[in-house]
This record gives structure tokens, C-alpha cells and sequence, in this order.
């Protein structure tokens, strides 16, 4: 892809998410920016959403009204085996929900950093964060290929379909192993691609906000992380996810070509 057009399906993904938290904030539904990795019924409400995502309804009365906004494919907390002082970085934090929930694991000598490079996301996370008073948790603008964080500062790295947003992930996956210290995981839930997704698929701009047209392949997914240097890699696609991806693009097939996996890898003790 050229930095054209690498250029382009950023801004396009960017200008979808502003208009999902601009529609949050004013109380509106998604509308033309349901498609953002979530189903696209205004009717259904964040809720049923998250709940089949596999969060619990404790997960959403620990976080403040508005953080959960109904976007994601699974949950990645669920693989991450968070500890008490580990700090966790959240790519693409969007709201802050996930952030939030891992902040009481990591507790109080933890600490969690949400990027997103969404301004709008970023100003309504740190909303969140002032209104549930999470003072373990941050926000920072900045896109994910080029993360605003130190090398070998984080444990953890989770991310909530996301990845497969990037245009280029590979230079993703390449920044999440330079920010995490030795020995530290990456716990990600995103979309797969099982088969070739068709061209009109592919090429389709409302697909790739809609976190479907840039999933990547299986087996390209394991290379990059190999390429990247991590180690211990395990992709569990979710069949069952399929039922909720046929919601985001109604009548279009996807769920025949992609799906939900948990993504875990490590990053060495010692150079390779």
C-alpha cells in the first residue's frame, strides 16, 4: 500500500471513530459510523452489545456511563492475567472501557495508558477517567504504529479490534514488541480472516472502518508476529463470534470470511 493510500484508510478510519464519540456525547446513535466494529441496529443498545463480547454486567457497572460504546469483537481482559503493579498499554482505548476495567487488576502501584488517535476519543476517555476518578489511568494521543511510549515500559499490551484497522500492521505489531519489556505479553482480541476476502470486499472503505476488510489472513497474522520478534504466538479464532460479525455489514456474508480470535503472544527474556 502506498503512503497515499496508507494516508487515506487512516484518516477515513480516524473521521468514522470522531463521529461515533461525537454521536455518543450528544446522545445520538452511530448512524452512518455503526459499521465501527460493532452491529449496526441503532436500536440495540451497548449492553447487549458488550455482553457478547463476553463482558459481564459487573465489567459494565464498574465504568463510567459512556465508556462502554458498544465497539470491539471480544475481550481481551479475558486472556490478559492481569497483575497488581504491571503497566498495560491500551491500543486504541477509544472510550477508555477497557482501560478502566484492567485499572482496578493492576491496582494501585499499576498503572494503564490508553492510546488512541482519535482527539475526540481522547478527550472523552479523559472525561471518563475524571468522572470515575481512575487515577491509574491515562490517555495519550497517538496513532499505533508509532506509539507515544518509552521502550521496555510496559507488561502488558491489550487491544480490542483494533489491529486490524492499521494500514500497516506490521510496524503495529513491531512498536507493541519495542514498548514491552522482556518477558512481557500481548493479549489482543481483533478479527481474522480465515479465506481471501473477495475484492469488493477488500476495496469497500465502509468495510475497512467497519473492522472487516483489513483483517488479516491467519497465517500472514502468525508471520508478522514472528517477523515482529515475538515468541509463545497463539490465534484462537471464536466461531462463535460469527453470530455478531453478520450484524456489521447485514446481508454482505462477511461472517464467511472473518471472524473473532483471541491473539497472545511474548516477548523473549533474551534476545532471539
Amino acid at each position: 500500500m502506498s503512503q497515499q493510500n496508507t494516508d487515506q484508510v487512516r484518516q477515513q478510519v480516524r473521521d468514522s471513530y470522531a463521529r461515533v464519540a461525537e454521536a455518543g456525547d450528544a446522545g445520538e446513535g452511530r448512524g452512518e459510523a455503526s459499521g465501527c466494529c460493532g452491529v449496526s441496529d441503532e436500536t440495540a443498545i451497548n449492553t447487549l452489545i458488550s455482553t457478547r463480547l463476553g463482558y459481564s454486567s459487573a465489567d459494565l457497572a464498574a465504568v463510567p456511563e459512556g465508556a462502554d460504546m458498544g465497539l470491539g469483537c471480544g475481550n481481551p481482559r479475558a486472556i490478559a492475567s492481569l497483575q497488581p503493579g504491571e503497566v498495560v498499554v491500551d491500543l486504541g482505548s477509544g472510550g477508555g472501557f477497557d482501560a478502566f476495567l484492567a485499572s482496578p487488576e493492576v491496582g494501585e502501584t499499576g498503572r494503564v495508558i490508553g492510546i488512541d488517535m482519535t482527539p475526540t476519543m481522547i478527550s472523552k476517555a479523559r472525561a471518563n477517567a475524571e468522572k470515575g476518578a481512575f487515577a491509574n489511568v491515562e490517555f495519550r494521543l497517538g496513532e499505533i504504529e508509532h506509539l507515544p511510549v518509552a521502550d521496555n515500559a510496559a507488561d502488558v499490551i491489550i487491544s480490542n479490534c483494533v489491529i486490524n484497522l492499521s494500514p500497516d500492521k506490521p510496524q503495529v505489531l513491531r512498536e507493541a514488541f519495542r514498548v514491552l519489556r522482556p518477558g512481557g505479553r500481548l493479549a489482543v482480541s481483533d478479527v481474522v480472516a480465515g479465506t481471501e476476502l473477495p475484492e469488493d470486499m477488500r476495496n469497500d472503505p465502509a468495510l475497512y472502518a467497519g473492522c472487516i476488510a483489513g483483517a488479516p489472513l491467519l497465517d500472514d497474522l502468525h508471520e508478522m508476529l514472528r517477523a515482529a520478534g515475538f515468541r509463545d504466538i497463539r490465534v484462537t479464532p471464536k466461531d462463535e463470534s460469527r453470530d455478531f460479525i453478520k450484524d456489521w455489514a447485514p446481508g454482505r456474508g462477511v461472517e464467511d470470511y472473518v471472524l473473532s480470535a483471541h491473539i497472545e503472544a511474548t516477548k523473549p527474556t533474551t534476545p532471539a
